[in-house]
Order: C-alpha cells, then sequence, then structure tokens
C-alpha cells in the first residue's frame, strides 16, 4: 500500500532479543528471586516482550520487582498517545514477576486476570516509565500482586490488580500452553 505524501517522515526501530526457549530451562532450575537477580546482574537476558517494550529491570526483591520503560512513539494509538494495551502490558509484567520472585525452583505462573485503573495519558514526553509490582498473597495455588505505573515527574499514571495461577513446572521445564507467559 502506498501511503500519500504528507504523513510525516517514515521511522523504523530495530528489536533485538535472545531464544527465550534456551533460557526456559535455566528458570526452571533456580527460585524465582534467583532468576530475577541473575537477569538483573546479566548472568541471563531479558524476556523479547522486555525488549520489544523497551522494559529494563530495575530492581528485584523478594516479593517486589521494578522495572523502567522507555515509551517512544512507535508504541501509540491513532489518538497520539501510548497505547493502554503497552501500559497493561508493563503492569502485568511487574506484577506477575514479583509474584515468580517469591516462587522455589520448579514452580511457575500465569495470569489469571488483571484489573487495570488507567489515570492519566502516557506520551513520549511523560519520560522513563517506572513499574513496581509487589506481592500480595503468595498462594500456593493462587496468588494476588499489584502493580503501579508512574511517570518520569513521579504522577501515577496507572494500577493494576492481578490474580496468578501458581503450577509445577513439568520435568521437561516448558510451561503448559497459556495466554499469559511473563518471564
Amino acid at each position: 500500500m502506498k501511503i500519500a505524501a504528507g504523513w510525516g517522515v517514515e521511522q523504523s526501530r530495530l528489536v533485538t532479543w535472545r531464544d527465550p526457549v534456551t533460557t526456559q530451562a535455566a528458570a526452571a532450575s533456580m527460585s524465582g528471586l534467583a532468576y530475577w537477580q541473575a537477569v538483573a546482574d546479566g548472568q541471563l537476558p531479558p524476556s523479547p516482550i522486555a525488549e520489544l517494550l523497551r522494559m529494563r529491570l530495575e530492581d528485584v526483591q523478594n516479593g517486589r520487582i521494578e522495572f523502567s520503560c522507555a515509551p517512544d512513539a512507535s508504541m501509540y494509538n491513532p489518538l497520539g498517545v501510548v497505547h493502554g494495551g503497552a501500559v497493561c502490558t508493563l503492569l502485568d509484567t511487574a506484577a506477575a514477576c514479583a509474584m515468580h520472585t517469591t516462587l522455589p525452583e520448579g514452580v511457575g505462573y500465569t495470569s489469571v486476570e488483571i484489573k487495570v485503573n488507567y489515570l492519566r495519558a502516557v506520551t513520549t514526553g511523560s519520560g522513563i516509565l517506572t513499574a513496581v509490582g509487589t506481592v500480595v498473597k503468595a498462594g500456593s495455588r493462587i496468588g494476588f500482586a499489584e502493580a503501579e505505573v508512574t511517570d518520569a515527574s513521579g504522577k501515577l499514571v496507572a494500577t493494576a490488580t492481578s490474580t496468578l495461577l501458581v503450577f509445577d513446572l513439568p520435568s521437561n521445564a516448558k510451561p503448559p500452553s497459556t495466554n499469559g507467559n511473563h518471564s
């Protein structure tokens, strides 16, 4: 399709990532906290979704994780603001990965549901976003976590609560097929 003149300069962004299949066995053989500490230390690569959305791991503790995200215009919707799905993905990642930090070796997780409240629009002028996920309750089969995203000025952008399914990973370290894999 040929776009008519006057619609701005064409832009692009190159996204590179490591094959996540190669890190599955390592992730399954570590506690969630040890896994995220290895990512923070550069011993394991970040996940492809982190590279796609320009998320960076900033801090990790048991039951708490922090990511930053540098939004760019490639995340814009037709109205000229960052798509809510990008913010939701950031919230989902922070909440779910916070839960992961509490899990022992051989245990996985996936989102059951997420409830998001969008409080303000995000643009490239919002600056670096910070997402903090914290565990509310880490159960043996169901866990509850929450997350907040703030902009560079510290203003709250969005919040989320999440319910997560906790399950034993199969012995071959491949998680079951689901619609919400967050690692």
